[in-house]
């Protein structure tokens, strides 16, 4: 697999989580069940936003929009 389609599944994957869970999630929380650095996460949620599939709500939460 490639470095982008490793990006792109993960990726796809913190937005179902973040679709599946319903309810704000912090960023931490997604380093921790992911295995991923916090600023890979914080990366990848950026690029989420970016895109307008989630939003920010303050200190780290996150929530679908």
């Amino acid at each position: 697999m490639s470095p982008h389609e490793r990006m792109v599944t993960r990726i796809k994957s913190i937005y179902l989580y973040l679709k599946n869970k319903g309810k704000a999630v912090h960023s931490t929380e997604l380093a921790e069940e992911f295995g991923y650095a916090s600023r890979t996460i914080q990366r990848d949620l950026k690029t989420l936003e970016y895109n307008n599939l989630v939003k920010s709500i303050g200190k780290g939460k996150w929530v679908i929009t």
